[in-house]
């Protein structure tokens, strides 16, 4: 049996992007590598101490957990060593961070990152991931990046992705042509390609939400839940809500099996909760190269909005086609519109 490791399959699929020459094929590879360091933590955290508060609070004013910190650095100095960007925008930090060697402001690409998504989840042993998005710079190479180069819309990513740090981890990405997963076989030390061309199916049984806020959502995703409580499937039973709280172990079984994950705005944070460059862009450039969908909720593509700040908030639902639209119905019907916090209390 042939393996095809990443650096192989990245090498063989430059082709597909003839003005990059070779620079996104590093750029891609060091994230590679930089995952590789981060999973050699995660899985020895409980073992050393790097669990539990790192003291501070990171730009959502979440508590930065220590490993937080320490993806986040591994990250950084992993894409300034590549040459090829010239600037990260990182969930953990509130500025975006320029590269001032000659060879980084030479780099044609910058990368928005989430370094440890779910990262409440560290210290009780449940996945985490990292999450990534790619974009060609649009300020002159020569100089440092600014803040122009992250405020693109998703439609203009050139790769996205994330990592999964769970039973076994994985890579999956795309550059826009198709979804591609690797496993890392920790025997080898290399990212294999395991889940070739990966679609996801058009309807599922899986929905993913946050019941614990539903006094809180919207009306036309209340009616959505009841929907999915009600409706009978081919297995004879309603639909599975299954919630991880984890965004990357949430979207990875629902790309793999079929399923809807829902963030909606609600009475805590009107505008959404998930931040549209680290999360929703790279996820919703993933999920339509399988075949799903991404929208805020109210029909608007989340790859055509504009950001206007580097933390900028979103409405998030996205996964298996059909059950998008579905849940759009809802919303339309009975609107998004979401309770008062003083008829809560």
């Amino acid at each position: 049996m042939t393996v095809t490791t990443l650096n192989e399959f990245i090498i063989e699929r430059q082709a597909d992007f003839p003005y990059a020459k070779g620079e996104l094929t590093r750029l891609l590879t060091h994230i590679g590598v930089a995952a590789k360091v981060v999973n050699r933590e995660v899985n020895k955290a409980g073992l050393v101490d790097i669990l539990g508060d790192a003291g501070s609070d990171n730009i959502q004013g979440e508590q930065q957990k220590k490993l937080d910190v320490y993806a986040d650095e591994k990250f950084i100095a992993s894409l300034k060593a590549s040459g090829e960007c010239c600037g990260i925008a990182s969930e953990e930090r509130k500025k975006i961070v320029s590269f001032d060697e000659e060879m980084a402001r030479n780099g044609k690409y910058i990368v928005a990152i989430d370094p440890l998504d779910g990262s409440s989840n560290i210290d009780v042993n449940v996945s985490i991931g990292t999450i990534f998005s790619i974009y060609r710079r649009i300020s002159p190479v020569g100089h440092k990046a600014g803040i122009e180069d992250f405020l693109q819309k998703g439609k203009e990513q050139v790769a996205a992705g994330y990592i999964i740090y769970g039973s076994s981890t994985m890579m999956v990405y795309t550059t826009g042509r198709g979804v591609n997963g690797f496993t890392l076989d920790p025997s080898i030390g290399e990212f294999c390609l395991s889940h070739p061309d990966i679609l996801t199916p058009h309807s599922g049984i899986i929905y993913s939400i946050n019941e614990g806020n539903y006094i809180k959502f919207p009306e036309g995703v209340k009616k959505y839940i009841k929907y999915c409580q009600e409706k009978d499937v081919p297995t004879g039973r309603p639909f599975t809500s299954r919630y991880i709280g984890s965004l990357v172990a949430d979207f990875h079984r629902n790309l793999l099996k079929g399923g809807i994950f829902i963030y909606p705005k609600t009475a805590g944070y009107p505008t959404g909760k998930l931040r549209l460059l680290y999360e929703c862009n790279p996820m919703a450039f993933v999920i339509e190269q399988a075949g799903g969908r991404a929208t805020d909720g109210r029909g608007n593509r989340i790859l055509d909005m504009k950001p206007v700040e580097l933390h900028q908030r979103s409405p998030f639902f996205l996964g298996s086609r059909n059950m998008v639209n579905k849940a759009e119905e809802f919303m339309k019907e009975f609107g998004d519109k979401e309770p008062n916090m003083d008829d809560i209390k």
